[in-house]
């Protein structure tokens, strides 16, 4: 089977949690929302765009290795905007300070981010997807829309470098993966490790079947495996509304070879 594997990394990530009020959490991990943007950002798809979102939603199942969980930031973010009773669109900064003049207030809010996460994603399709594996790697080399780690503020620190990997389960695609070096022409001496150093524990996130990830082999143990409800579904994009979805966890020790 051939899964379409890349790495996710920058100084800031944030992959949204439910919002309540004004928190705004974050996830260790990005969650099938965000990657769901993600390729529909690269091949150039609008959030509104209600047939092409679901093709995306439905057509691909995603698995997460999560090499480096990072630290967490809170910001505590103010933001000046007029109330939106009556309905009227502010379009620009201009018609919110004027039209909006009488009616502005502030907007306080938490948010939260990691620093220096590190992940590698891997990519298989379902069935006859409207896009191909192939089709979805080019996208990400050229992209229509900026890609960035949950929000607009957190771009990308280092290149995706996608790769298409033939393996028998998403274990072998994700451990198969060679990103290569965070920085151009370090030495030999000057690994990754020594400014981003791997967690203790590498963590594994996956949505389908317990044997889509590995067999009973090389260390893994079914038992082993928890299972999580995510809150990040895409129902619609332009309501943004989620429904529940299930998806599984297992984590070893990184001294185990993974």
């Amino acid at each position: 089977m051939h899964y379409l594997v890349f790495r996710l990394y920058g100084p800031l990530a944030s992959w949204g949690e439910i919002a309540v009020g004004e928190s705004r959490h974050t996830a260790v991990y990005p969650g099938k929302s965000a990657l769901v943007g993600l390729l529909g950002a690269a091949l150039g798809i609008k959030r509104d765009d209600d047939k092409a979102q679901p093709l995306l939603t439905d057509g691909y199942r995603f698995a997460v290795k999560l090499l480096s969980s990072g630290h967490l930031l809170k910001d505590y973010h103010t933001v000046q905007a007029p109330d939106s009773v009556g309905k009227f669109k502010y379009r620009t900064r201009r018609d919110a300070l004027v039209q909006g003049k009488d009616r502005l207030g502030t907007i306080l809010s938490s948010r939260e981010y990691r620093t220096d996460a590190q992940a590698v994603v891997a990519v298989a399709s379902t069935g006859a997807p409207q896009w191909s594996l192939e089709q979805l790697l080019q996208a990400l080399k050229t992209p229509k829309f900026y890609l960035y780690l949950g929000r607009k503020s957190c771009p990308l620190a280092a290149p995706l470098n996608a790769q298409i990997i033939e393996a028998d389960n998403f274990r072998m695609a994700l451990n198969d993966y060679q990103p290569g070096a965070l920085l151009i022409d370090q030495p030999q001496w000057h690994q990754d490790d020594r400014f981003l150093p791997k967690d203790a524990i590498c963590r594994y996130f996956w949505e389908g079947a317990v044997t889509d990830f590995s067999a009973e082999s090389d260390g893994f143990d079914a038992s082993q495996v928890q299972q999580l409800t995510r809150h990040d579904q895409p129902l619609s994009r332009p309501r943004w509304q989620f429904q529940p979805r299930l998806e599984n966890h297992w984590m070893i020790d990184n001294k185990g070879g993974d």
